[in-house]
């Protein structure tokens, strides 16, 4: 017997959606850091040989690092008899670069060696790291995996060695080791109100709490 109209043609929907239907394709699990931003910038400074305190993870010029400073005591004791700590306000900053101001602006209380950004993925990292390599040594951390893609190779390394940035990658076990030098024959910005504001923030945060030196990993 003859099939319906009806019934040929839902056997031809049937049969088309059968064939239209796709494989799912295979989803990546997100690569993840062996351990915390924390930790793995003390490992990456020990690494680089900044020998300074590795500050707390922080968000400055919208930007997620970590500072790798020292105090300067004599700057620091000639501000205490001053009565000026560290000034977080960077409008009242500002003023200090002005002719008129600088002479008797406080002097930069905090040597900052180096700014680390670490992150799961190199652009994030170096969107982070760039603003602060205009002014002198800065890195970024990467989980291995990585730096072991193609776009790594092709985007990033170029990008980083214009830059001068260092790279670290860090295994699963966590275990650091120098993917890329930083280049220190570049040009670097002097003194400004946002490098002054930055040395403003290390400066606090090196009077706060117990922080423990990059060299004694």
């Amino acid at each position: 017997m003859a099939a319906t109209p009806q019934n040929t043609e839902r056997s031809t929907v049937a049969g088309g959606a059968k064939r239209s239907r796709s494989v799912p394709s295979r989803v990546l699990p997100p690569i993840e850091l062996p351990a915390s931003a924390d930790e793995l910038a003390h490992k990456a400074a020990a690494l680089l040989g900044w020998n300074g305190v590795v500050l707390p993870v922080t968000t400055l010029l919208g930007r997620t690092v970590s500072i790798v400073a020292k105090l300067r005591t004599d700057v620091h004791a000639e501000r205490i008899a001053m009565g000026v700590g560290p000034v977080a306000d960077r409008a009242t900053v500002d003023t200090w670069t002005w002719p008129e101001l600088a002479a008797t602006a406080p002097a930069p209380a905090a040597e900052i060696i180096g700014v680390l950004a670490v992150a799961r993925h190199w652009r994030t990292a170096m969107a982070s790291a760039v603003p602060f390599a205009r002014y002198g040594e800065a890195a970024m951390v990467l989980p291995s995996p990585a730096v072991l893609t193609e776009d790594y190779v092709a985007n990033c390394l170029p990008r980083a060695r214009a830059y001068g940035l260092a790279v670290v990658s860090a295994d699963p076990h966590a275990t650091t080791d120098l993917d890329l030098e930083g280049r220190t024959e570049r040009i670097l910005l002097e003194e400004d109100p946002v490098s002054r504001w930055v040395n403003e923030m290390a400066y606090d945060q090196l009077l706060r709490g117990d922080l423990v030196p990059a060299e004694s990993d």
